[in-house]
């Protein structure tokens, strides 16, 4: 039987099938816990310095001569530093090719370079004297040189530990959202310890007698107990970034092979952005050319917050010797005396302000909800703060109403410390400030994710 071929043929036409879309990677495997514990308590050994800077080192620069008004322009380098060394960091580190891994070397790096800077602080009028710089006399020029150097240093090198850190533990987390919860956590734990540790340490007066050696010619009590004090940080900081480095291990990275994390697994490369990257700087401007108008009023806010926090940080020690206990840096043995006296109590201030920071930061979802949401809360605790810079006003009129005086041998006047009760308002002040001082180190930052969902912040 023939068959026509006009008619269609009735057997069924196989066609080739799409070829399946590639197995999406698997997500990176988070590394163990005890491993972001390793790298989260570096954190501890960064903030304890951080909390000695800003207790000790205001009054410090005055005690070699620096004019009060050009401390401030001296700590202008922790905010251009941050702003510049660690986006530069960040970047670099992501695309590290080292044998070492992409994070450890940088860390490595910072850490000796906060160790000279340490040390430089440190010496600086002991450097400054076998310079050529007078004992006795204020200001003493080759000191200040010294402390500025190491100074800069010091807040580049931490700018330049911290983002590396903070990006292993993220590696080290990879796909686990809860697991990255926890590192933010332990991060912020330890920043704590840091500070609590870093504030009791400068508040301790007999610190200098367990290094005998910090008190020459050149140093007397307060500043051989800020040499102590600066050892100790070296030590911390060198032993757990030592510890953290040697325990968690990184595979090196390529761009071929795409991201390594850092552990025991490989993260795959998600895309061409890795080969081919637009500059750090250039993301920042093109995102912010798309932000809408509820991310630029968090950033402008949180400007105007920032402006309110920085005199009280940069200030708060040097307040309480100066305007509360009424000592002068650069005044009689008997004035230098009560101004160190005031030095410790405000450092002693701001570990109770530390204590109160961390319980608050634990409960802020529980405020939130108790008030009404976040952005309320932010606004209560803006007007708590401005509340608490007017007392500062109040506290400083007090103290000088109640101000003491005693006569010593030869009718000379000693200045006394102030009275219980305005030192127990200035300690409550300190402790009161941790409320909103928690509230923005966090809620603006949460803000600021949620608004980048909707206002293009990229």
């Amino acid at each position: 039987m023939e068959t026509d071929p006009t008619k269609e043929s009735k057997l069924p036409s196989f066609e080739p099938l799409p070829t399946p879309p590639p197995l999406a990677p698997p997500p990176p495997a988070s590394s163990k816990l005890r491993k972001i514990v390793m790298v989260a308590s570096i954190a501890a050994g960064i903030q304890f310095g951080w909390a000695l800077q800003l207790s000790l080192l205001t009054p410090y620069v005055q005690l070699l001569g620096i004019p009060h008004t050009w401390a401030a322009f001296i700590w202008l380098c922790g905010p251009i530093s941050g702003m510049l060394v660690q986006p530069i960091v960040g970047y670099h580190s992501d695309r590290c090719t080292s044998r070492f891994g992409r994070r450890r070397p940088f860390i490595a790096g910072g850490a000796l370079a906060v160790a000279v800077a340490v040390f430089l602080i440190g010496y600086a009028a002991d450097l400054g004297q076998l310079s050529g710089d007078p004992v006795a006399k204020s200001p003493k020029p080759r000191a200040i040189a010294v402390f500025v150097v190491g100074f800069w240093i010091l807040d580049v090198a931490n700018n330049m530990l911290q983002g590396p850190c903070r990006a292993l533990l993220a590696d080290l987390s990879g796909a686990n959202q809860k697991k990255t919860r926890i590192a933010n956590a332990l991060y912020s734990f330890f920043m704590a310890v840091g500070n609590v540790l870093g504030f009791a340490a400068g508040s301790y007066t007999h610190l200098y007698k367990i290094f005998p050696f910090t008190k020459t010619k050149a140093c007397d009590v307060y500043r051989a107990n800020l040499k102590s004090c600066f050892f100790i940080s070296i030590v911390l900081l060198l032993t757990l970034t030592v510890l953290a480095l040697i325990y968690v291990r990184e595979k090196p990275w390529s761009p071929e092979r795409g991201n390594t994390a850092a552990g025991d697994e490989e993260e795959e490369d998600e895309g061409a952005s890795e080969s081919s990257p637009m500059p750090f700087f250039s993301e920042i401007f093109a995102s912010l050319k798309n932000l809408r108008k509820p991310m630029w009023t968090l950033l402008l806010v949180t400007c105007l917050n920032w402006v309110a926090w920085f005199p009280f940080l940069l200030f708060d020690t040097d307040w309480m010797g100066r305007e509360v206990y009424g000592g002068d840096s650069n005044g009689n043995p008997d004035q230098v005396r009560l101004y160190d006296r005031g030095v410790r109590a405000g450092a002693l201030g701001l570990m109770l302000n530390s204590v109160v920071l961390g319980f608050t930061s634990l409960g802020v979802e529980v405020l939130a909800r108790a008030v009404g949401g976040v952005k309320r809360l932010w606004g209560i605790v803006n007007f708590i703060l401005s509340f608490c810079l007017f007392m500062t006003i109040l506290i400083t009129k007090m103290a000088e109403s109640h101000r003491r005086f005693a006569t010593v041998g030869g009718g000379a006047t000693v200045p006394l410390p102030p009275p219980g009760d305005v030192k127990a308002g200035a300690l409550a002040l300190f402790a009161v400030m941790g409320v909103p001082q928690a509230i923005t180190y966090s809620i603006p930052f949460a803000l600021a994710s949620i608004f980048c969902n909707t206002a293009g912040a990229g």
